[in-house]
């Protein structure tokens, strides 16, 4: 019995409800009209589609003024490598 339940937490703390995902997003400010690209980790909340991750990522972004244009893809931390470079100083930033 005891085998079961720690195979069964075991399986539960390793299931991808628990993996890390991130999205890419662009960004902007006006006056002067600047653009941003970056890369941000979610809440698990939020992973389940791009408009659940505008909502979570939007407002962390508007504190710093700029406003969120759009989510162009949610993933994995196998995707982050990739990214990188590209985000820049914007990479995990917000």
């Amino acid at each position: 019995m005891k085998t079961r339940i720690l195979a069964l937490l075991l399986a539960l703390a390793v299931s991808p409800a628990n993996a890390a995902c991130y999205a890419d997003y662009k960004a902007k400010r006006d006056e002067p009209l600047r653009l941003q690209y970056g890369v941000a980790e979610l809440p698990d909340a939020a992973c389940g589609s791009t408009s659940a991750a505008a909502a979570a990522l939007g407002p962390r972004l508007a504190q710093n003024g700029w406003t969120l244009l759009n989510i162009l893809s949610i993933f994995g931390p196998e995707g982050l490598d990739q990214r990188k470079e590209s985000a820049g100083a914007y990479f995990l930033r917000y």
